[in-house]
């Protein structure tokens, strides 16, 4: 297929945090989740942004808007994941999803106490409203694009599969777009049919 054949994805993009959504600082995990999917898809991307504080309730009305009228195949929230007061990205996420996909948080956090041991505090998880892949990610462009591409050695081999190499397949088998990914960055898993 052709890179000009390939359908186009909506991708939801979700930064909570008090301090950015007020101008206190820029946001940095937008642009860094941007950049990222731009380098690992090879599918045109209609991104849908939201740079929101961290409350449940705006959360909720987010991630519902982007999953029921945005109709995004995916959502990547940013930030509002650790154990703080006023990270309840995880609680808002739980509210609104169908099905609770355990798996994501598990691989993410494998990941990231690859880097640093307080990757146990992290509470990411996702999950699957109608056909829209809801993924909490952390809130630092480096460990957004660590969890996203997993655990490379030295000479490139995977030691950790990223998180992406898994939304293609999972994506595909909630209805969504068929996405290609650019093998350098991550390679999609789809088993092989039978």
């Amino acid at each position: 297929m052709t890179d000009s054949a390939l359908a186009a994805v909506t991708i939801g993009l979700v930064s909570t945090s008090d301090r950015a959504s007020s101008g206190v600082y820029a946001d940095e995990g937008i642009p860094a989740l941007k950049n990222w999917l731009q380098s690992a898809m090879k599918n045109p991307i209609r991104f849908v942004e939201a740079l929101i504080p961290d409350e449940q309730g705006e959360i909720e009305n987010t991630l519902k808007k982007m999953a029921d009228e945005e109709q995004c195949d995916i959502v990547f929230t940013t930030g509002g994941t650790g154990p703080s007061p006023r990270d309840v990205t995880p609680e808002a996420t739980l509210k609104v999803v169908d099905k609770e996909m355990p798996g994501f948080g598990e691989q993410m956090r494998q990941i990231s106490l690859y880097y640093v041991p307080t990757a146990i505090l992290s509470r990411q998880t996702a999950g699957i409203r109608g056909k829209t892949l809801i993924v909490n990610l952390p809130g630092r462009p480096k460990a957004i694009a660590e969890t996203l591409g997993g655990v490379r050695g030295g000479n490139g081999e995977i030691k950790v599969h990223g998180l992406f190499s898994a939304v293609p397949y999972c994506v595909d088998l909630i209805g969504g777009a068929f996405i290609e990914t650019d093998e350098s960055v991550s390679k999609a898993f789809r088993p092989k049919q039978k």
